[in-house]
């Protein structure tokens, strides 16, 4: 299997060569990933339970913890699910790997759609399937919500949207993605959601493809699966939870196929996990510095505040050029929007023109890094 290299060491290639300047503290706005601590009851919850290390986990996850996480359904968007409609997962990207690898194993020419730019462990499931891709490519002229084009969907066996997205923060409504549900059941294709980024929301909830398929009237979610992370929500993305959870008949399956997988969760890791997923106040608290982050964004950068994630996607004339004098001058580091997509039919990268910014740091620390990022805009 020939894989990509990360965007992450594709962006250390570029800027192996370059010293960056002393006179600032490094700033490093790449990866999503929350510079707070994880809170104190979610710790002590580890802690407390670190005793049933002693013991194996079950695959399917301790009732403890399934009853959390369909709670926070019930409680977030109002959908009831059963056990048999949700399996707890070890993070979401195992889940993203493995799960086009249940599903296509059968499948001579399998065909994967995803939105374009995208978190690259889609297409490194693409290729672990050897499947035909067609990207959903997302830019200004679309405002970066996936086009239709039903005669390639009736093609595919699987199409993974995302959204909130990462990295363009675009967001789709309940209509728009019932809108999805309905395709999904007419070209028979499975649709799955990434919702890691549901949670920090700026001011309205967001909306689950779970709503959207009962909005379509598919109340048994048939073809249609959502899965979503505790690593943004709580701060914590080395408790390694999330879920998937929607159709029970391909779910039924798809949890035999994770009894040889082997990625059952230690049980001191649900037990905190179980804490964190019945708690709103910690995630409230969190999305008012998000938010607050975005509101210094705006007043230094001019940026628009979005309706989730804490991404800036940033136009600029050249992101290579841009993220490389950033990072030698001011000792900020950015990532290139062309290192997270693809050339279309075009040959178009999507992402050209553009750097993720991650603002994922305190107000201090963000208005420094965004002061500097000014700066540099200016020269």
């Amino acid at each position: 299997m020939n894989f990509e290299p990360y965007p992450f060491e594709k962006l250390n290639d570029l800027l192996q060569n370059i010293i960056p300047n002393a006179d600032y503290e490094p700033s490093v706005l790449t990866i999503g990933e929350p510079q707070f601590d994880t809170p104190e009851f979610i710790q002590e919850s580890l802690a407390n339970n670190a005793y049933l290390l002693k013991k194996y986990p079950k695959t399917g996850g301790e009732e403890v913890l399934r009853d959390a996480i369909r709670g926070f359904v019930k409680s977030r968007f109002d959908v009831e699910i059963d056990n048999s409609e949700l399996i707890p997962t070890f993070g979401t990207r195992e889940v993203l790997f493995n799960f086009p690898q249940f599903l296509l194993s059968d499948k001579s020419e399998s065909v994967m759609a995803y939105t374009n730019p995208f978190y690259q462990i889609y297409e490194g499931a693409a290729i672990a399937t050897n499947s035909k891709v067609i990207h959903l490519n997302l830019n200004a002229d679309n405002n970066f919500k996936p086009e239709i084009d039903e005669e390639k969907l009736a093609t595919c066996d699987l199409v993974i949207l995302n959204f909130p997205n990462n990295p363009t923060n675009s967001m789709l409504s309940v209509e728009e993605m019932a809108q999805w549900v309905k395709l999904a059941l007419k070209h028979d294709f499975v649709l799955m959601n990434d919702e890691c980024y549901s949670e920090i929301y700026t001011d309205k909830k967001v909306p689950s493809i779970l709503e959207a398929s009962k909005l379509a009237g598919n109340d048994s979610f048939k073809n249609v699966l959502v899965i979503n992370s505790i690593s943004k929500r709580s701060s914590a993305p080395g408790l390694r939870s999330g879920f998937i959870a929607g159709d029970k008949e391909i779910l039924k399956e798809y949890m035999k196929y994770r009894t040889y997988v082997g990625c059952a969760s230690p049980l001191p890791l649900q037990y905190a996990a179980a804490t964190a997923w019945s708690d709103e106040e910690h995630v409230s608290a969190s999305r008012e510095i998000y938010k607050n982050n975005f509101v210094i964004a705006k007043e230094i950068l001019g940026t628009e505040i979005p309706e989730a994630t804490f991404y800036i996607w940033l136009k600029v004339d050249n992101a290579l050029e841009f993220t490389k004098k950033l990072f030698e001058k001011y000792n900020v580091k950015v990532l290139p929007g062309e290192f997270l997509a693809r050339e279309n039919f075009n040959g178009e990268n999507p992402g050209v023109g553009y750097v993720r910014i991650a603002l994922v740091e305190n107000e201090e620390k963000t208005r420094d890094a965004l002061n500097r990022i000014k700066e540099c805009l200016g020269e």
